[in-house]
């Protein structure tokens, strides 16, 4: 897939679906070309599920469009809104949006993918489990959110319960909801969901963050190899947590996933 001559078409604020109360927007990106039974992915930007907005990764959306991939950069409800699962029930809304959308976008059904970054690259993982229960508002049971394969750039694999931490520098307990019982993390946490089933995935990671622990995709990579599902791990050597946000390593992550989703979608 080369890039395509002319200029993405840009669709911002799209309404997808519910998010609660209120509606959840989404930006479109279109390949300049028309054609049909296109691969499509979803960005989910990162922000420790608190902060951050749908913009984040429109960078990412924008390089991958031109190479021929429908590309969508969804919101979805933050922890100071809403807590857990309501996120991964909006990120399936999303993917649902896609399916349900694929004739007028050009979409090919079997053909989607999903990536995100930090809290997003959790997300994204989640959305790759194939858990039915966490459907989301405006979520039509006809269309599967189901994804074909996952990009996660350094994301957390597991979401600890942490102790004698102060509420307000806890992102899990932000996002997990005071009432929340070890089963409720266990269950909220990627790691534990990989099994044989597992759509191929791809994780990149600086070797010196300090946020998002390098074990954390580590750990992910070798139970992904342990069950044989094709993966891929690409760690930035002395590269702290967003280390993407630089030009020029967002030109090298966003070539690393062309090359993986032309492959696996």
């Amino acid at each position: 897939m080369k890039i395509q001559d002319g200029q993405v078409k840009i669709q911002d604020g799209v309404v997808i679906g519910k998010a609660g109360e209120r509606d959840l927007h989404a930006d479109l990106f279109l390949p300049p070309i028309d054609s049909s039974e296109r691969p499509a992915i979803l960005f989910v930007h990162g922000g420790g599920w608190r902060e951050g907005d749908r913009t984040q990764l429109r960078g990412y959306a924008i390089l991958l469009a031109r190479l021929g991939f429908v590309t969508l950069c969804t919101s979805y409800r933050l922890s100071t809104e809403a807590v857990w699962p309501a996120q991964i029930k909006d990120i399936n809304c999303a993917l649902s949006y896609l399916r349900k959308n694929s004739d007028s976008l050009g979409i090919d059904k079997e053909r989607v993918g999903v990536s995100g970054n930090s809290a997003g690259g959790h997300l994204a993982l989640m959305a790759a489990t194939k858990i039915k229960k966490f459907g989301g508002q405006g979520y039509n049971n006809n269309e599967s959110s189901y994804v074909k394969a996952v990009c996660a750039i350094y994301p957390p694999a597991r979401i600890k319960k942490l102790d004698n931490t102060d509420p307000l520098d806890n992102a899990f307990l932000a996002l997990m909801g005071e009432e929340a019982e070890q089963s409720d993390y266990d269950a909220a946490s990627p790691i534990n969901y990989i099994n044989k089933h597992y759509v191929p995935t791809m994780l990149v990671h600086g070797s010196k963050d300090n946020v998002v622990s390098l074990r954390d995709s580590n750990d992910l990579y070798k139970k992904l190899l342990k069950y044989n599902i094709p993966a891929e791990m690409h760690i930035f050597s002395e590269e702290d947590h967003a280390f993407d946000g630089k030009n020029e390593y967002g030109r090298v992550v966003a070539d690393l996933q062309s090359l993986f989703f032309l492959k696996y979608l």
